[in-house]
């Protein structure tokens, strides 16, 4: 499995705007075969930084996922939604993989 941590600058003035896009791409990223984790936006602290979360089953999923979405009338929808309201003023994607399972210091030899 790989994951793709998405952290977003917002424009503080837009976040209504920005949940919107949000909740569009937990269904787009769904539909398209991934697995959403989440978003997770501005309370306290910092109030433009926020973070989306979702899985693939490999790189490749993922890759296929990419251009899938490039020809997907609703992605495009929510791409421009974004663009036009300006919620988003830059965003950094970050891959990584999850440990899932536990085990004893005995199991691992240490």
């Amino acid at each position: 499995m790989i994951t793709c941590t998405v952290t977003y600058q917002l424009n503080p003035a837009k976040l209504d705007a920005f949940e919107t896009y949000a909740k569009v791409w937990i269904h787009l990223v769904n539909k398209l075969g991934g697995a959403h984790h989440g978003y997770w936006l501005p309370h306290e602290g910092a109030n433009d930084v926020a973070w989306a979360k979702f899985s693939f089953p490999s790189l490749a999923a993922y890759e296929d996922y990419r251009a899938r979405m490039a020809d997907d009338a609703e992605c495009q929808r929510a791409y421009a939604h974004a663009e036009k309201t300006g919620c988003i003023i830059r965003y950094d994607r970050t891959f990584s993989r999850p440990v899932l399972e536990g085990a004893t210091p005995d199991d691992l030899g240490i």
